[in-house]
């Protein structure tokens, strides 16, 4: 859609008295494909300036708009002069023709209540005139349902053309990376391999399903070590991979229009199998319910110093010489303001530790974490009197520290008490060349 453009060729007048016509003159122009070749905005105001001349109409204003009339309510200009014609600044229209003003029933009802009222005295045309006048306005209000029905016939005929090519098995459109569109025009709409970019296609599938890559793996090797770049010249987005990993299309089938439900085997070649796109969309899914349920217990609570995103986790396994499997969980940026960002990751227990280290430099919200402190003490003397049997006299009654007690929570409690323990701090949480500090 064109940028609406507004030009006022002379300044506004004073209201005017109702009678001898005050014209606006209106220049749209079409955004219908069939009516490409019809005048230009500067033509139309040419034409209509010498009919106004030769006939002696005063023109008040003239004024442009770019947006299409198919749609009731959604030309800020025309909505304007409407506007005007109320406040009385002027009691006329002159356009190139009767469509130019309205391809709905909405404006153009809005036009004629506006001559019923007296406040429109009439719209020229380039070859008619209408005026408050029964026979007239009917012509009018016919004009305008016309142009109304010849743009739905277009929209009926425009999906039925869509629709048979889909049948034929030609997807409608710019064809996803990988393919090129056929530019021989007997050929509309047929997809040819991309012979470039084709084969990493493939290689993306293969490197999801059989070596289990993320798809920020993915994406760091696309941009850093391949340099792969789209028809247009630009790198992958890692959501537009996301997208790309989820279409159909590269298997050999495609949904026309999107979401609706209506799929069509193409004539194209498909760059995969079947049996390679479901197991990629089942690693995927598996992905996003590790992601969704997997529970850490410092992610959203720390910022990157680098780039400013937050701090997430990630869990890695690596199998021992004596058998068994050794777990270990890093942290790290989540790079969702910099996808480059270079944080660097850490372990969690080098976490912890600096944590320990800079606690008794942090400031915490007491009330929360007193209270907890207060029901742990409670009940470990409970567990003195009750399983050990010391009398509450006998058992030795010490003061603990706050964050002494916190520092125990850091690295023997439960992923919610340190969730908890976080929560209560009142400086925020950076994470900078691999070192833990208060932020501002």
């Amino acid at each position: 859609m064109e940028q609406i453009t507004t030009q006022v060729d002379n300044p506004p007048p004073a209201p005017i008295i109702a009678g001898k016509p005050k014209y606006c003159l209106y220049a749209r122009k079409s955004t219908e494909s069939e009516e490409r070749q019809v005048l230009s905005i500067d033509s139309q105001i040419k034409e209509m300036l010498m009919i106004a001349e030769k006939d002696g109409l005063e023109i008040v204003e003239i004024r442009r708009e770019s947006h299409s009339a198919k749609n009731s309510s959604e030309r800020p200009v025309f909505n304007s002069i409407v506007k005007d014609i109320k406040m009385g600044k002027f009691n006329a229209i002159m356009t190139w023709a009767p469509d130019r003003l309205s391809r709905n029933a909405g404006d153009l009802g809005a036009l004629v209540d506006l001559m019923d009222q007296k406040l429109l005295l009439e719209i020229r045309t380039f070859s008619q005139m209408f005026t408050n006048n029964p026979n007239e306005k009917f012509l009018l209000m016919i004009l305008g349902s016309q142009a109304k029905l010849e743009n739905d016939n277009r929209s009926v005929n425009v999906k039925r053309g869509l629709r048979t090519r889909c049948e034929m098995g030609l997807r409608p459109g710019v064809a996803p990376t990988g393919y090129l569109n056929e530019k021989m025009m007997d050929r509309k709409c047929h997809a040819i391999l991309d012979p470039q970019r084709a084969p990493i296609i493939k290689k993306m599938f293969e490197k999801i399903a059989d070596e289990n890559w993320s798809g920020i793996k993915l994406y760091h090797w696309l941009k850093f070590d391949i340099n792969f770049r789209t028809k247009t010249n630009h790198h992958l987005s890692l959501s537009n991979i996301y997208l790309l990993l989820r279409n159909e299309f590269y298997y050999g089938v495609f949904e026309y229009p999107e979401h609706s439900g209506n799929w069509y085997t193409g004539k194209h070649e498909a760059i995969i199998t079947k049996e390679l796109f479901d197991k990629v969309q089942e690693q995927l899914k598996i992905d996003r319910m590790v992601s969704q349920y997997k529970e850490f217990a410092f992610t959203k609570l720390i910022t990157c110093g680098h780039c400013g995103s937050g701090v997430t986790a990630d869990e890695k396994f690596k199998k021992l010489k004596d058998g068994s499997t050794a777990k270990y969980i890093y942290y790290g940026c989540t790079r969702s303001r910099d996808i480059a960002c270079k944080g660097g990751y850490i372990r969690e227990e080098e976490l912890i530790s600096q944590l320990g280290n800079i606690i008794d430099k942090l400031e915490i919200i007491e009330l929360g974490i007193k209270h907890k402190l207060e029901e742990e003490v409670k009940r470990f003397n409970k567990f003195q009197k009750g399983i050990l049997g010391i009398k509450e006299n006998e058992a030795e009654k010490k003061d603990v520290d706050l964050k002494t007690y916190i520092k125990y929570l850091l690295r023997e409690g439960s992923i919610a008490e340190k969730r908890e323990v976080l929560s209560c701090l009142k400086s925020k949480l950076v994470m900078k060349n691999k070192k833990l500090e208060a932020g501002n």
